[in-house]
């Protein structure tokens, strides 16, 4: 266990032990340059609260910006029925996790860390962010086509997505490159309220399926 584990009483999560859980989980994807004084900041805390209040795990990148405003505003939400989930990188300017997290696997390759958030994801919420949260964004996106993970719903939360999509839509889709039908299970939205209903209708759908709910953890197999 690293020193940042011990001084904020982390676990160092064994992520085979958490897949066995078929806990329902949101990764949020976001931009480490997020300040506290933004209000996205402040966005991301208040829609990380709702999830955890329906005791539902939330995973994200465990830095900064994003990532830690998600962490915090579980850790604020949670009556103790759902875990705060970091998954840090190996980077010359960020080798800890943020202190708003209750469990935590560091990593040394993007690879591994990506296949480990498809492995436990049910949903993803993408946040403003650069090239690594479009990588996130893309890697989702191409599982999601080629069938490799479950129907798993794309959130994109802000303006800056809705333009990316209208893009997608002019060239890619109408130049054949992109069947309009990959496109399904991706969702714009413009607030937390319409964040939060689709979320909640997956959740849904996970309780009352039970054990014949199709979670990533069984479709989705780490090497």
């Amino acid at each position: 266990m690293n020193k940042n584990l011990k001084d904020h009483g982390m676990q160092n999560v064994s992520v085979e032990k958490e897949l066995k859980h078929n806990q329902f989980r949101v990764a949020i994807f976001g931009s480490a340059r997020i300040k506290p004084n933004d209000k996205i900041f402040t966005e991301v805390i208040e829609l990380s609260k709702e999830i955890a209040k329906k005791d539902i795990d939330v995973v994200t990148g465990g830095g900064p910006g994003i990532m830690e405003a998600a962490n915090l505003g579980h850790q604020m939400g949670t009556n103790g029925n759902s875990d705060s989930i970091g998954l840090t990188i190996e980077l010359p300017w960020e080798n800890e996790g943020n202190k708003h997290l209750d469990k935590q696997k560091h990593f040394a390759k993007f690879s591994s860390r990506l296949d480990h958030f498809m492995a436990l994801s049910n949903v993803v919420v993408v946040m403003p962010g650069g090239v690594g949260t479009c990588l996130e964004f893309f890697y989702t996106w191409q599982l999601m086509q080629v069938n490799h993970i479950c129907n798993t719903p794309i959130i994109l939360h802000g303006k800056m997505w809705h333009d990316l999509m209208k893009w997608v839509e002019k060239y890619p889709i109408k130049d054949g490159l992109i069947s309009p039908e990959d496109a399904n299970g991706i969702y714009c939205v413009k607030n937390n309220k319409e964040a939060m209903k689709i979320i909640n209708t997956s959740h849904k759908t996970y309780l009352e399926h039970g054990k014949n709910y199709c979670t990533n953890n069984k479709k989705y197999k780490l090497d």
